[in-house]
């Protein structure tokens, strides 16, 4: 079995990687700004052995480990994890709660909480290349392990490739990663194809007249406009998309005048599209654009709509024969707990760096709901309302088996291509 000399460790770690755990939860930082989280990791990996290069597109780390022997063919494989929170405030009430209010690049006071499991993400692969380190005369080949910041912006992984990140690590044959999401902790999931969407926000911006609203006939009022945008789009998944083809549209944000009697001379509306083609996701911004700007003309508007594309997220596809073998090992280490992962709606930046290594990849999720509660959940029928789902408040992943379960899967992965005869 691929790793169980890797693997028979983890017992010696355990105590610690949880400490270390409790620790990340409760002192979260924001996208760009995970210095104390990488100051963290480079002092782990360089007493591991690492050779380890720091502040890669600012505040990305990577080391670089070689098994005993290794040599010219032998395969290097990259495992990333995630290191940035989210401007929330925890309401989990656990004796490890983040507490940690920051001001955001914008100017304000903020919350600060690590509401996606990106703590769990840094606690596995520092487990996992813990592992590795103690035991480097049971694996051939080289281990590279990129922790990343800037994930919930989606520039994270772009801009350590920016930085020259390729040209600082041994070339990888092929990158792995993953993600904690509701579940049975416990349980790992693999897909092959589309598994994460692509997500693009735009900004629209449409401009009437504004004036009195005792005098509506002497303006162009951008909230009437704005409202029949709104419910224009909906039409665009339902009758533009076929029912076969998974899409989202979600108009979350709008915003127009600032008292009751003014009719004002703008509306700023933001909306989310998320996909799982290139085709469908060129369809969706050009049937936004057509709406918005039919709708402007409708409404006699005397200057055209603005439109701004941002946080946008490339689609996760995972590579068939890659994500073959990952699934044929966890198949064979955690037996029936090795699952397939539903399609998820969630996006991610991670592929950005395969993308632009030119190599094949595989990405999946693991559980952490604790079992019980997740399959009272099922049997109920509440799994939606009753589990706290990522960015939630509430989120807070059962710390073992997750740990476990995660350190297992990046090592289980990983030695299916570096892995020595066991």
């Amino acid at each position: 079995m691929a790793g169980t000399a890797i693997l028979g460790g983890y017992d010696a770690i355990r105590s610690a990687q949880e400490d270390f755990y409790r620790d990340l939860h409760a002192h979260p930082e924001l996208s760009h700004h995970e210095t104390r989280t990488a100051a963290e990791v480079v002092e782990r990996l360089t007493k591991w052995g690492f050779q380890v290069h720091g502040g890669i597109g600012g505040t990305g780390v990577v080391g670089v480990l070689s098994g005993t022997g290794a040599g010219d063919g032998d395969p290097t494989v990259l495992l990333r994890a995630d290191m940035d929170a989210l401007p929330v405030r925890e309401a989990t009430g656990v004796d490890y709660a983040s507490t940690v209010e920051t001001t955001s690049d914008a100017g304000e006071v903020t919350p600060v909480m690590h509401a996606c499991g990106h703590d769990i993400h840094v606690a596995c692969l520092l487990g996992a290349a813990q592992l590795f380190s103690m035991t480097r005369d049971a694996w051939h080949g080289t281990l590279v392990v990129l922790f990343q910041p800037a994930e919930e912006t989606g520039d994270g992984a772009q801009g350590m490739v920016n930085d020259g990140l390729l040209s600082q690590i041994p070339a990888p044959d092929v990158a792995l990663g993953q993600h904690v999401l509701p579940g049975p902790s416990g349980h790992v999931g693999t897909r092959v194809g589309p598994v994460l969407s692509a997500a693009d926000s735009m900004r629209v911006t449409v401009f009437g007249r504004g004036g009195h609203g005792s005098m509506p006939q002497n303006t162009i009022d951008p909230v009437v406009l704005a409202a029949m945008i709104v419910v224009r789009l909906q039409t665009v998944i339902a009758r533009e998309v076929a029912p076969t083809e998974a899409a989202v549209l979600t108009v979350g944000s709008m915003h127009a005048g600032q008292k009751s009697n003014i009719i004002p001379d703008q509306a700023t509306l933001e909306l989310n599209m998320r996909t799982y083609t290139e085709a469908t996701r060129a369809h969706l911004v050009d049937a936004v654009t057509r709406i918005v700007r039919a709708e402007c003309a409708a409404s006699a508007c005397e200057r055209d709509p603005e439109f701004e594309v941002f946080d946008s997220f490339p689609l996760t596809v995972n590579d068939q024969a890659t994500t073959d073998k990952v699934a044929a090992a966890f198949g064979q280490h955690f037996g029936d707990r090795a699952v397939e992962l539903d399609l998820q709606t969630a996006s991610e930046d991670f592929s950005d760096v395969p993308r632009a290594a030119g190599i094949p990849y595989s990405y999946w999720g693991i559980g952490g709901t604790d079992p019980q509660a997740w399959a009272a959940a099922v049997a109920a029928g509440t799994v939606h309302s009753a589990i706290a789902a990522n960015h939630s408040p509430l989120f807070l992943p059962v710390i073992q088996p997750t740990l476990q379960t995660g350190t297992e899967a990046l090592i289980v992965a990983a030695s299916a291509w570096l892995a020595a005869s066991d």
